[in-house]
C-alpha cells in the first residue's frame, strides 16, 4: 500500500515518541485519520466530544509527563474550537502539536464551506505555524514544529489540505526536495538542560551572601528541583513561597514554605514578600506584580531557563539563565549555612498559625456544606501520589489552601490563562498518561457543565478518574469580582431547577452520588475514590462562602461594604458566613 501525507505524518509522531493524540474526526482531516488508523498500534487516538476538550487534554498530558501534548481537529469550526486549550498551552509554557485539516487547495480562496484560513487564525497561538502544500514537505516540517514546540516550550500548527493529505508521498509536482532531520531516540523529547554560567552565578550568591531577609519565590520552572529548593532555602535560612502553578514543588506541609503567593495564596507569603530584602525567584515570572516586593525594596536574583523572562516583573540584580536544578546545584557550593534563623523562625510561627487557621474552616458541622470541609475531605482521603486537577473559580482557592501537596502528590490547573473547564479534560489525559495512579478533577458546577459530555469519554475509555463537584449554582469567583469592584451582584446566579450531577454520571454508566448533608460527605468521598471506575460525586456548597484574600486591603475591605449598603441581595447570608468563618478562626 502506497505511503499518503497522513500516514507519513503519523509515523514520525511514532518515530518521536508520540503515543496518543486527542481529538474529533471531519471531513476535514479524514485522510490524516486514516494515517492514523494505518499506525493504531502505536498511535492511540482518544475521541472526544468537544475539540476544546482535545486541547486542554493535550495541554494537562504534556503538563504532567513534560513530553509533547498532540491535539487534532477538523477544518473550520473544529480549528477554532482548539484555541482556548492551545492558550493555555502558550501561557504555561508546555509543548503541544496542534494538526488541523484544511479544505482543498483548488478551493482555497474561493469562498468555500468551513474555509478557515487556520495559518491566520493561529498567527499569535503556534511559534510554528504552516499550512502544508507539498507532499516532499514531509516529514521535515513534522520535526520542525516538533522541535519548536519542545524547544520553545509552547505551541506549534501544522494544517493539511484535504488533498495533501491523501497524496502519495513521493508526489513532487513543485521538484523540490525538503531532507528531514529524524530524532535520534524518544529522549529529544525532553527539555534542553542549559548550565548556568560561572560569572551569572558568582553574581547571584555575592547579592544572595548580602542580603539579611531572603525569601524564595518558586514556580512550576522549578519542578523536579524540590531537593535543591530544599537545600538551598535551609542554607539561607528562606522561607519559600510557591506560586499557584509551582504548589507541587515544595510539600505544603515542610517548615519552609508559607505557601501560595495573591488572591488564593497565604497571609505568611503576602507579609514575607513586603518584608524581605533580598528575593530569588526560581523558574517563574510571577505576573501580579502588586504581591511583590515594592520597586528598591528588595535586590532580586532570578533564574530561568528562558532569558526573556528574567526581569520581565521586577529589576533584577542578577540573572541567572538556566535549568532550575542545575543553577541552584551550583549556588548551593557557593552559599553558607546561615547561623541567624529568626526571620525563617518568624515565618515558621506565622505559617503555624496560618494553618490553624484554615483547619478551622473545615467544619463538618456546617450547613449548607462548607467548600473548605469538601476539598478538606478530598485532601485527607486522598492517596499520597495522587493527581488533583482543577478548573478556575472559586474551587482554585479552595484546592490552592486545603489541597496539600506531600509525597509524590502532583497539582494542574490553567495558570496564566486561568481560563474555564480544563479540570475534566486534564483529568482524562493525565489518567491515560498514568494508569495506575489516582486522578481527581476537583471542579465547580460551571466549568464542568461546559464540557461534561466528555465524561463519556471517560467511562467509553474505561478511565478511572474521580471528579468532585464543587456545586454552589452559580459562577462564584465572578459574583466575588462583582462585589470587591463595589458593585451588586448581577446574572451569576443560575435558576432553579439545580443540576444534579451525580444522576447524569450514573447516566453515563458510571458511579454518581449528589451529597447535601455534610455528615454524608466523607463516605462519599471515600466510596468514589475506592469505586474501580469512573466515579463522580455532586456536593451542594454553601454558594455565599468568600474566597478571602489571605491578607485583605482597606481597597477590598472598602468595595465590599459599599456594595453591602448599596443592596447586596444575599448579604445576610453572606454576612453569615462570614461571621461563622471568623468565629471558627478564633475557636482554634
Amino acid at each position: 500500500m502506497q505511503e499518503i501525507v497522513g500516514e507519513s505524518l503519523a509515523r514520525r509522531l511514532v518515530e518521536w515518541g508520540v503515543d496518543t493524540v486527542f481529538g474529533l474526526p471531519g471531513d476535514g482531516i479524514n485522510g490524516l485519520m486514516e494515517g492514523f488508523r494505518r499506525h493504531r498500534d502505536k498511535l492511540r487516538f482518544v475521541l472526544v466530544h468537544h475539540e476544546e476538550a482535545a486541547a486542554f487534554m493535550a495541554t494537562g498530558y504534556a503538563k504532567a509527563t513534560g513530553r509533547l501534548g498532540v491535539c487534532a481537529a477538523t477544518s473550520g469550526p473544529g480549528a477554532i474550537h482548539l484555541l482556548n486549550g492551545l492558550y493555555d498551552a502558550k501561557l504555561d509554557h508546555v509543548p503541544v502539536l496542534a494538526i488541523t485539516g484544511m479544505q482543498e487547495t483548488s478551493v482555497l480562496g474561493s469562498h468555500y464551506q468551513q474555509e478557515v484560513h487556520t495559518t491566520h487564525l493561529y498567527q499569535d497561538v503556534a511559534a510554528y505555524n504552516l499550512m502544508v502544500t507539498n507532499p516532499q514537505q514531509m516529514p521535515a516540517v513534522v520535526d520542525l514544529a516538533i522541535r519548536n514546540a519542545l524547544g520553545k516550550r509552547t505551541v506549534a500548527h501544522l494544517t493539511f489540505p484535504n488533498d495533501l493529505q491523501v497524496a502519495p508521498i513521493g508526489e513532487d509536482p513543485y521538484r523540490h526536495v525538503s531532507p528531514g532531520t529524524p530524532p535520534k531516540s524518544a529522549a529529544n523529547m525532553a527539555y534542553p538542560r542549559l548550565s548556568p554560567d560561572p560569572e551569572e552565578i558568582a553574581r547571584a550568591a555575592e547579592v544572595l551572601r548580602q542580603g539579611s531577609r531572603i525569601a524564595m519565590l518558586v514556580g512550576v520552572g522549578a519542578r523536579g528541583a524540590r531537593e535543591e529548593v530544599l537545600a538551598v532555602a535551609e542554607a539561607l535560612a528562606s522561607p519559600i513561597v510557591k506560586t499557584l502553578p509551582g504548589k507541587q514543588v515544595v510539600p505544603d506541609d515542610h517548615p519552609l514554605t508559607t505557601g501560595g503567593l495573591g488572591l488564593l495564596g497565604t497571609r505568611p507569603s503576602e507579609e514575607l514578600m513586603e518584608e524581605c530584602d533580598t528575593l530569588l525567584m526560581v523558574g517563574t515570572s510571577y505576573p501580579y506584580g502588586k504581591y511583590l516586593p515594592s520597586p528598591g525594596q528588595a535586590r532580586v536574583v532570578q533564574i530561568d531557563v528562558d532569558p526573556s523572562l528574567i526581569g520581565m516583573r521586577l529589576p533584577v540584580t542578577a540573572g541567572v539563565c538556566s535549568d532550575a536544578r542545575l543553577a541552584l546545584r551550583h549556588l548551593l557550593s557557593l552559599v553558607d549555612r546561615r547561623t541567624d534563623r529568626s526571620f525563617l523562625e518568624k515565618y515558621q510561627r506565622k505559617m503555624g498559625e496560618w494553618r490553624a487557621d484554615m483547619a478551622s474552616l473545615r467544619d463538618p458541622r456546617r450547613h449548607p456544606i462548607a467548600p473548605q470541609y469538601l476539598m478538606g475531605c478530598i485532601d485527607e482521603a486522598a492517596a499520597d501520589d495522587a493527581i488533583l486537577t482543577c478548573d478556575s473559580g472559586t474551587i482554585a482557592t479552595w484546592s490552592a489552601r486545603h489541597w496539600t501537596i506531600r509525597g509524590d502528590r502532583e497539582y494542574y490547573l490553567s495558570g496564566n490563562l486561568a481560563t474555564m473547564a480544563p479540570g475534566l479534560p486534564y483529568a482524562i489525559a493525565i489518567q491515560h498518561a498514568y494508569p495506575n495512579r489516582q486522578v481527581i478533577a476537583f471542579v465547580g458546577d460551571g466549568g464542568f457543565a461546559m464540557l461534561m459530555a466528555e465524561f463519556l469519554t471517560a467511562v467509553r475509555n474505561e478511565l478511572p478518574i474521580k471528579v468532585v463537584v464543587n456545586n454552589n449554582n452559580a459562577y462564584g469567583q465572578i459574583l466575588w469580582e462583582q462585589i470587591i469592584l463595589g458593585y451588586p451582584e448581577y446574572a451569576v446566579r443560575h435558576l432553579r431547577p439545580e443540576a444534579d450531577f451525580g444522576a447524569w454520571a450514573r447516566a453515563c454508566g458510571a458511579y454518581g452520588v449528589k451529597v447535601t448533608d455534610p455528615k454524608d460527605l466523607p463516605g462519599a468521598i471515600a466510596e468514589a475514590l475506592a469505586h474501580p471506575g469512573p466515579a463522580l460525586v455532586d456536593c451542594d456548597v454553601n454558594a455565599d462562602e468568600p474566597p478571602m484574600p489571605g491578607k485583605v486591603r482597606y481597597e477590598q475591605a472598602k468595595h465590599f461594604t459599599e456594595a453591602f449598603l448599596r443592596g447586596q441581595p444575599r448579604k445576610v447570608a453572606t454576612l453569615a458566613s462570614v461571621a461563622r468563618d471568623k468565629i471558627n478562626e478564633l475557636r482554634s
